[in-house]
């Protein structure tokens, strides 16, 4: 292990001599909200909080470990803390920990815990919890999300009760980034693992009742060691997977707050009294997924034929109305500073998708495509829009309407073509070490690509920002060119509010204000 003098030399500075990854990336990309709710009053305690999510299934758990929707990002970053956090302004900064910095090379890490931070059933947060929480992801038979993300951990160990030292098989500059993550939340330890099961953690809130995919109530931590944060008294997450029954509930009072607003109807609610639009822009992506281990996805040039057959100005009208912005087959959003902008655009090109599906020797294709608002709102529309624009190149595409109770875990990485959306991650290592590296636990287009993933652990190492960033960009075309994902479009995070609910700048990280609106928000 590197010396305690080596180790005090980088990071916090490697947090500011890389702050672009988070301060002008999408985590950074301002949230469009009105100067009234920016310059917001002191926050005030009290009352209770209910949120209306289009997320949630009956097949969720309280193990972070599974964490795959918006209704448990919430509840879990509501309940649980990290070590790490982005902040509402895009920032990475300590949560659990205090403090935190690496050896010169990016290997070693260590984190220096906050002392006296409860857990809600009294026991005192130490370095045990963290180690444990962190090894729930990284056993054997674990088949947590978060496993590839952690695997580059060769050794942790604690400094006593209140510092870890973790120490990577190569160096890493994303590695406070990827502790971040919300399936990593710090659990109690409880035997050989962690207490999962009883919700129990650090957070603003504290479980009272939680019905998987249905609701779940929490009350206010009165011990949140974290001061300026957690309002309400109580609060709700609400499954209402419906859009026009969503906003129902929001105008007639049955909730508070409200995500995936109907995009349709947006500039509606936006003249309505009483209520407030929120929308920022991020990260968040909308994909039509194939499994690249399943024919005909398994050629590249019947890939190739599908991503050349669709019109997405087309559908970035029509399903976002403007609220967002073209992709290119690549997660990497332009607000990111390792973003491809010299990558050219791919278009709508008839003649190309013929050519491409000619050199996968075949004159026609039929392939049916899943969809239901679950994966996004408008999904189906969009689906349907893509088989207008392919049958004039000879693909037909059969649209089929899936049930949004289970889509993420009987059509998702399941069916061979399926619409998808994604949050997106901070930095470009994240995104891809997570769905497109060949052993990612989340790679759902089950893609494989050697020069890609040697490239990945070439950049995740390479502490020069223009070296790094060129390696993204090849990796940013490969993708588009050979990989299994087409990705017509970013979309913002269109939310709405009761004119009651306030709050401060709104992350734009991930949807929620980076999943913490009921730690950071209040009643006015």
């Amino acid at each position: 292990m590197d010396s305690s003098k080596k180790q005090d030399s980088i990071l916090m500075s490697s947090a500011s001599r890389r702050g672009f990854l988070v301060g002008a990336s999408a985590l950074g990309a301002a949230a469009a909200i009105s100067p009234t709710s920016v310059m917001a009053a002191t926050p005030k305690r009290g009352g209770h909080f209910r949120l209306g999510l289009g997320h949630g299934s009956t097949t969720d758990s309280l193990d972070p470990a599974t964490f795959e929707n918006l209704y448990m990002q919430v509840v879990g970053a509501t309940l649980r803390n990290g070590l790490t956090e982005v902040d509402q302004n895009g920032n990475l900064v300590p949560e659990l920990a205090e403090s935190f910095h690496a050896s010169p090379d990016g290997r070693v890490w260590s984190f220096k815990l906050r002392k006296g931070v409860k857990f809600h059933n009294g026991k005192t947060m130490d370095s045990a919890d963290v180690i444990a929480s962190i090894n729930h992801h990284r056993g054997k038979d674990s088949k947590s999300a978060a496993k590839k993300l952690l695997q580059p951990i060769v050794e942790m160990k604690a400094d006593g009760p209140n510092a870890v030292v973790i120490t990577l098989e190569d160096g890493n500059a994303d590695f406070p980034y990827i502790i971040s993550d919300y399936h990593i939340p710090i659990m109690p330890k409880s035997g050989s693992g962690v207490d999962w099961k009883s919700g129990v953690g650090t957070g603003a809130m504290m479980l009272q009742k939680y019905e998987a995919g249905v609701r779940t109530t929490m009350k206010r931590n009165p011990n949140y060691f974290k001061k300026g944060f957690g309002h309400f008294d109580s609060a709700e997450v609400i499954t209402i997977a419906d859009a026009t029954a969503r906003t129902n509930a929001l105008t007639t009072g049955e909730i508070d707050a409200m995500d995936k607003v109907d995009l349709k109807t947006a500039h509606l609610l936006k003249r309505r009294k009483g209520l407030k639009l929120l929308e920022a822009s991020g990260n968040q992506h909308y994909t039509f997924t194939m499994r690249c281990d399943t024919p005909p996805f398994d050629n590249v040039h019947v890939r190739q034929a599908l991503k050349f057959a669709i019109d997405r100005e087309a559908i970035m009208k029509t399903v976002l109305k403007g609220h967002g912005a073209i992709g290119n087959d690549h997660p990497i959003s332009s607000s990111s500073p390792q973003h491809a902008s010299a990558l050219p655009q791919k278009s709508y090109d008839i003649d190309k998708a013929k050519f491409h599906l000619k050199k996968a020797g075949l004159s026609s294709l039929k392939i049916d495509l899943s969809a239901a608002d679950s994966a996004f709102a408008g999904s189906v529309d969009a689906a349907i829009l893509f088989k207008e624009h392919a049958r004039p190149a000879g693909i037909d595409i059969n649209v089929i309407r899936e049930p949004n109770d289970g889509y993420w875990s009987k059509v998702w990485m399941q069916k061979p073509f399926c619409a998808v959306y994604w949050g997106g991650r901070p930095t470009a290592d994240w995104m891809f070490s997570t769905a497109y590296a060949a052993d990612a636990a989340w790679n759902d287009s089950f893609w494989k690509h050697g020069p890609f993933n040697e490239l990945l652990l070439k950049a995740r190492a390479e502490l020069d920002t223009g070296k790094r960033n060129a390696m993204y960009a090849e990796m940013q075309q490969i993708v588009s060119d050979d990989g299994g994902v087409l990705i017509p479009m970013f979309a913002n995070y269109v939310m709405a509010t009761s004119d009651k609910v306030e709050h401060g700048p709104v992350a734009a990280n991930w949807a929620m204000d980076g999943f913490k609106a009921i730690e950071r928000w209040w009643f006015g």
